[in-house]
Order: structure tokens, then sequence, then C-alpha cells
């Protein structure tokens, strides 16, 4: 289990199979740092150091601060960070949301979340 941040997450996959990875948000500010608006249905950052392909599928447990329910994400991958990458960024992927009513509602709750954060011109981990 890793953590940076206030997030911790990990992952584990059959052959063949999208991996499953748990995303758990304890702070709003971890989940600013991860969330990435500029994706047409949303997305988040996930650090990790398993490898993957543009447009491999990846299934989500996502956890969001104070909130107990966890949300299940079935995503692709749309961007990677690979290990030592410029600027001391994080190693790990962009996973882009699906285009569904379910991951629409999971999206408004975040940016709710977030607030006038989303707004900022603070760095994250994203695009």
């Amino acid at each position: 289990m890793t953590s940076a941040g206030g997030m911790a997450g990990q992952a584990a996959a059959a052959p063949g199979r999208p991996s499953v990875i748990q995303l758990v948000f304890r702070e709003k500010g971890a989940l600013y740092a991860a969330y990435m608006p500029a994706l047409t249905d949303g997305g988040l950052f996930v650090p990790t150091t398993r490898e993957y392909a543009l447009g491999d599928d990846i299934y989500l447990l996502l956890s969001l601060p104070e909130d107990n329910q966890r949300y299940p994400v079935a995503g692709k991958i749309a961007w990677i960070t690979p290990a030592n990458a410029s600027g001391g960024r994080t190693q790990g992927v962009g996973v882009r949301f699906p285009a569904d009513e379910k991951t629409r509602l999971l999206r408004l709750k975040i940016e709710e979340i977030l607030g006038t954060a989303i707004s900022s011109h603070k760095p994250t981990q994203t695009l």
C-alpha cells in the first residue's frame, strides 16, 4: 500500500483482466492534486509503478474525503507518467472516467468537494 499526501492506493490484477486499484483520498488537497477536469468526463491521476498502455481498462474503487462510501469506476488509461519523469512528477497513470450517468454524478460530487479550489492555479499531479 502506498501513501502520498493523504492518498493511498494498491493494485492487483489477473492476466487479461482490468487491474483493480483502491484509491483512498483522505484530504481535499490530495483529491485536488489528482483530479483531471480537463478530460471531457473527468478523471484521476493514480500513482502506480505498474506498467500500463494507453487505452488499457482499469477499475477503480474510489473513496472520497469524509465519505464512507466506495465508488466503483471502470476507466481507461488516458496518459502515463513514467518513472523518473521531468520535474520530479510522481510515476503513475491518468484514468479517464467513462461517459455514464453514475460516473457523471461522481464527477459532480468530486467538484462539489473541491469547490472553488478547482479553479486554483496550484500545481497538480496532472496535466
